[in-house]
């Protein structure tokens, strides 16, 4: 085997891994910034309720 070789195909797995670990490490802070989202808006909706417990509750209907 080469040595030269050899060494470039590590060099270049070592920058693969650190490569798929930073788009892991970005789409993991996506994610719990989506999460946190996701929750602020559930806990509007929650508040909303308990301030007009009424509204959106039911829907009349007449056929």
């Amino acid at each position: 085997m080469d040595i030269a070789a050899l060494s470039m195909g590590i060099s270049q797995a070592n920058v693969m891994n650190n490569v798929e670990t930073a788009v892991l490490a970005k789409s993991l802070d996506t994610m719990k910034e989506t999460g946190a989202g996701l929750i602020d808006m559930m806990d509007r909706s929650v508040m909303e309720r308990s301030v007009n417990p009424d509204i959106g509750a039911n829907i009349d209907i007449m056929v």
